[in-house]
């Protein structure tokens, strides 16, 4: 894991190292054990390295026949491309997945890049052709953010490094902070940082530098043509065998690694797998809360570790770091994303980065196999609807009032979510109503001032909604769900999950974010991945004979959730207060604090207006102040 910055002049004259440096010096923790630089006049590249894979002579920026390369992340099949180059009469002179993904590009040109299966972001220049492509892994697990105007195209790992440029502005994207309101995360490429934008996921960049124009390009998505031909057998035995090799392939590294453990099937899974393919005790790393059951997973994860026969490492976050943290960690995010379990998530990446270098997590589980309670939510209303009209939108059988009965108890937690969902969405078509699922500005949109409540049209937000939610080949509604949640909401859980773990130069990599198991799951017929409406039905199947029954049979997802209301109403209560009700946040005009001081003294349990509202005005401080 690494990080990386470009520098593309426009206009003549030539680059100066110095900005460069400053730049790369913003991310110096992504890379502490190695940096380098490339200029050739208007490009510049720099790089920072954490070693991980050929730890000699792996160093960048790296140069072969005219064509250089910065590259953060890891190439997990490098060792079976570098095998079929080899065959093919190609030599290499390093061991490293760099050099791979320069001797493929300079055989395949850019179509090299969906032959990669990782977790990559790199940009390389191509002196013969007189372009740069800058691309990001298939979901946007390593960041890459991109910045023009008349003078310049800039790159980075991380915004904070494009705000180091003396042309970039530190202005706040308005119409994002509609998005953030909404999700909290910010949809497609946008940014809430006016003109930076993301590269998307699955996505690269070609800058043509004669004419200095650019084009955005799409080489993946997952395929959702559905498979009827197979059987729900050849797909679990299928399934088994790519999660298997996922999980062995990103065992790759020379140096020490482990796994995170929170007692969810997905870590679960993870930490088994990798347990049965390393010589030494695995380590894990668990983090909870001691302020109730209802934050604490560690019997579940113990148990795995004893299953495992692992080194278990527990921490335990307190409220007081909390309190000393958090701007930290705001600061490390870049912009505000996703719930208050970055908080626990660093702590215990911080941990982990006490004993190893590499740690593996289940990321990405719940969004392609559909673990979330909101998906019984939308088909209990889906199997009304249809037994009402007697009609079925999806052209086939799915989930029934009676096939779903089973699987409600799995919402008895999520009854104030239904309240609030059957007030307001029952019986629309399918993108309103999971719209009206996630969208969390009813909740917190009081709390914004009346100048800013106006500039609020929730039907503009909806529209971008939609444009990936109605994707093309996804006609049922469990596969919209799990499409939407792949590209809307879980880039903004991998933005959490790098930046936690670079903060304290730790890489973290997601199994089962692997680019086939996606293909493989994306073409299971929907009745088949959800049936009954039972979350994670096939995986479920897939892994019963890995993962003790306790884990399997859990009816208490958790998610790391934050005692925020309990600390509410001790000691952070002043720190909360010392932010949201300072004079500057006053002068600012967007909240109403007079609402924001009584959410303080009564945010529910696990709600997330409060936290939606610091985590902005934290921002705000950090980087537009």
């Amino acid at each position: 894991m690494c990080g990386l910055v470009g520098y593309i002049k426009k206009q003549n004259g030539e680059i100066e190292p110095e900005i460069l440096e400053q730049m790369a010096s913003k991310i110096q923790y992504r890379g502490p054990d190695d940096e380098g630089i490339f200029i050739n006049k208007r490009i510049g590249l720099y790089h920072k390295r954490l070693s991980i894979i050929d730890l000699v002579t792996g160093h960048q920026p790296m140069t072969f026949d005219n064509l250089t390369i910065v590259f953060n992340g890891e190439i997990y099949n490098y060792i079976e491309l570098r095998n079929e180059l080899i065959r093919e009469g190609v030599t290499f002179t390093t061991t490293s997945d760099t050099e791979v993904i320069l001797k493929m590009y300079k055989k395949y040109g850019l179509n090299a890049i969906d032959k990669l299966n990782g977790m990559f972001a790199f940009l390389l220049y191509d002196k013969p052709q007189n372009r740069l492509i800058a691309a990001r892994d298939h979901f946007g697990i390593k960041p890459l953010y991109f910045y023009e105007d008349k003078e310049n195209f800039l790159f980075a790992s991380e915004i904070k490094a494009l705000l180091a440029h003396p042309s970039v502005k530190r202005e706040a994207n308005y119409q994002a902070m509609h998005d953030y309101l909404t999700f909290q995360f910010v949809l497609g490429e946008n940014t809430l940082f006016k003109n930076i934008i993301k590269v998307l996921p699955g996505h690269y960049l070609v800058i043509n530098l004669d004419t200095m124009r650019y084009k955005s390009i799409q080489y993946w998505e997952p395929n959702f043509k559905i498979d009827h031909y197979h059987t729900e057998a050849y797909f679990i035995d299928e399934l088994r065998r790519l999660i298997e090799d996922a999980v062995k392939i990103q065992l790759r590294s020379d140096v020490p690694l482990g796994t995170y453990l929170s007692g969810g099937m997905d870590s679960s899974l993870v930490s088994i797998i990798a347990a049965q393919n390393i010589t030494n005790h695995l380590k894990t790393f668990t983090g909870a809360f001691n302020e109730g059951l209802e934050f604490n997973e560690t019997r579940y994860a113990r148990e795995v570790a004893s299953l495992c026969k692992a080194e278990p490492f527990e921490v335990y976050p307190t409220e007081q770091e909390f309190i000393d943290l958090l701007p930290k960690l705001i600061y490390h995010l870049d912009e505000p994303v996703a719930g208050p379990g970055l908080f626990p998530q660093y702590i215990v990446s911080r941990l982990a980065s006490e004993h190893v270098k590499v740690v593996l997590g289940g990321q990405g589980g719940d969004e392609i196999f559909g673990g979330y309670a909101r998906y019984v939510i939308a088909y209990l209303e889906q199997a009304i609807k249809g037994a009402i009209y007697e009609s079925n939108e999806e052209g086939e059988h799915i989930v029934s009032l009676q096939s779903i009965l089973p699987n409600l108890p799995y919402l008895y937690k999520y009854v104030p979510m239904m309240r609030q969902f059957m007030e307001s969405g029952a019986f629309y078509d399918m993108d309103r109503r999971y719209f009206n699922l996630i969208d969390r500005s009813d909740s917190c949109l009081g709390l914004y001032n009346d100048d800013f409540k106006a500039t609020h049209n929730k039907e503009e937000v909806f529209s971008r909604f939609q444009t990936i939610f109605n994707h093309s080949d996804t006609l049922s509604y469990f596969n919209k769900m799990t499409h939407f949640d792949m590209f809307g909401s879980l880039p903004g859980l991998l933005q959490v999950e790098d930046r936690v773990s670079m903060a304290v130069s730790l890489e973290s990599r997601v199994p089962l974010l692997d680019r086939r198991i996606v293909d493989l799951v994306s073409s299971m017929p929907p009745s088949m991945k959800f049936k009954g409406a039972e979350m994670k039905y096939i995986f479920k199947r897939t892994v019963s004979d890995i993962l003790p029954k306790t884990i399997l049979e859990r009816k208490d997802k958790m998610g790391f959730p934050v005692p925020l209301h309990i600390w509410a109403k001790n000691e952070a209560s002043h720190f909360f207060r010392d932010v949201l009700l300072s004079k500057t946040c006053k002068e600012r005009g967007i909240f109403d604090c007079a609402k924001v001081e009584k959410l303080i003294d009564s945010e529910r349990e696990f709600g997330r207006s409060l936290w939606g509202v610091l985590s902005l005005e934290l921002w705000f401080k950090q980087f537009i102040d």
